[in-house]
C-alpha cells in the first residue's frame, strides 16, 4: 500500500486503486502509519510549490540549441582538433584527466538539458498542480458524502447552536467526526501546501475538547482551526432573527463548503491560482476563479454585507472555522 502513495498524492491512480487507498488511510489499524507517511511526502514534494509561475521560453531557443548540436556533430572527425598528448607522473595520480574536446560534450548536453527544462517545466508544473485542484475535489466530495449521510440521519446537515462559544461555522467538522463520518486526521479537510497543511499532524479536535476548552486560550486556536482549509454555511435566520436548521433542499446553486475565505472575507488564501472550489447542496463541486467567485451571490457575506447567517433561507453564506453565525 504504500507504493501506492506517491501515485495517490499526485492523482496517478485509477478509481479502484484510489478507493483501496482511501480505504487503507480510514483503517483504525494502519491509517495512522499510513497518513503519517502520506504526511511526509507532502512534505517532500512542498519545494515544487515555489515555482508555480510559469517561465517564459526565450523565442526561437529550441531552435538554436537544435542547430547549434547539429553543427557541432557535422565537423568531420578528421577535421575536429586533436586532444594534447600529456606526459603523466606520479604526481597527477588522482588529479582529473583532461580530454580534449569534452567541455564541448558537457556544454552541449548541457544546453540541451537547459532547453528541455525550460520547455517541459511548465508542463509539469501544470500537471502538478491541476494534481493538486483534483485532490481537493475529491476532498470536497468525501466531505459532500458524509454530509449527505449526516442530513439523512438526522433530517438536517450539521448545525451550530444558535449561541454561545460553540456556535461557530467549523463545528460542522467536529460533528461529522463523533459520528464517524470521516476521520480526524485523514487530510481531508485540507488543501495542498496551505499553511495548516505545511504545519503537519493536523486533526479535528473532538467535541469533548472543544467543552472542555471553553474559556480558555487553547479554545480560541481550536475553533480557528477545527475546520481545516474548508469555510461552511453559516445557515439563516428567520425573520425572528432564529437560527435555523440547514435542511439539505438539494439545491443546485446553494453552497453549503467551499474554501474558507481569508480575513478580507473577499476571497480565500488557499490557491496561489485564485482557484476556489465551491460545495452545493446537491452534492456538485464547482471550480470558480476569482472574478467569478461572486457572480450570482456574494459567497462569503450575507445580503446585508455582514460576515452571518442568511437574511432568509436563499441567503447562502459562507463562514470560516471560527466565525459565528
Amino acid at each position: 500500500m504504500r507504493d501506492e502513495l506517491v501515485g495517490y498524492l499526485l492523482d496517478a491512480l485509477d478509481e479502484g486503486e484510489t478507493r483501496r487507498v482511501e480505504t487503507a488511510l480510514a483503517d483504525p489499524q494502519q491509517g495512522p502509519a499510513l497518513r503519517a507517511d502520506l504526511d511526509t511526502l507532502r512534505l517532500a514534494i512542498r519545494p515544487l510549490a515555489f515555482d508555480r509561475e510559469s517561465i517564459d521560453v526565450p523565442a526561437g531557443l529550441a531552435a538554436r540549441t537544435l542547430q547549434f548540436v547539429a553543427a557541432q556533430t557535422a565537423v568531420a572527425p578528421e577535421r575536429r582538433p586533436k586532444p594534447t598528448p600529456r606526459v603523466f607522473s606520479p604526481a597527477d595520480e588522482g588529479q582529473p584527466v583532461r580530454a580534449g574536446r569534452r567541455w564541448l560534450d558537457r556544454l552541449i548536453i548541457g544546453a540541451t538539458a537547459v532547453a528541455a527544462c525550460v520547455l517541459v517545466a511548465p508542463l509539469l508544473l501544470d500537471l502538478i498542480e491541476e494534481s493538486r485542484q483534483r485532490r481537493v475535489d475529491r476532498n470536497l466530495q468525501k466531505v459532500s458524502t458524509a454530509l449527505q449521510g449526516y442530513a439523512e440521519s438526522h433530517g438536517m446537515y450539521p448545525t451550530p447552536p444558535d449561541s454561545g462559544p460553540l456556535s461557530r461555522a467549523g463545528l460542522y467538522a467536529p460533528t461529522l467526526v463523533a459520528e464517524e463520518r470521516i476521520v480526524a486526521d485523514d487530510g481531508s479537510l485540507l488543501c495542498p501546501d496551505t499553511a495548516l497543511a505545511r504545519r503537519g499532524k493536523f486533526r479535528v479536535p473532538t467535541l469533548a475538547e472543544l467543552e472542555a476548552a471553553v474559556g480558555t486560550p487553547q479554545f480560541e486556536e481550536l475553533v480557528r482551526t477545527m475546520g481545516g482549509d474548508f469555510g461552511y454555511t453559516l445557515g439563516h435566520r428567520d425573520a425572528a432573527g432564529v437560527l435555523q436548521p440547514n435542511r439539505n433542499r438539494r439545491r443546485a446553486d446553494h453552497p453549503i463548503l467551499a474554501d474558507a475565505p481569508d480575513e478580507c472575507c473577499e476571497k480565500s488564501s488557499n490557491h496561489p491560482g485564485g482557484i476556489h472550489h465551491v460545495l452545493f447542496e446537491d452534492g456538485r463541486v464547482e471550480r470558480r476563479t476569482g472574478d467569478a467567485l461572486h457572480r450570482d451571490d456574494h459567497l462569503y457575506r450575507n445580503h446585508d454585507g455582514k460576515v452571518a447567517a442568511g437574511v432568509d433561507a436563499e441567503d447562502a453564506v459562507i463562514g470560516d472555522s471560527h466565525h459565528q453565525p
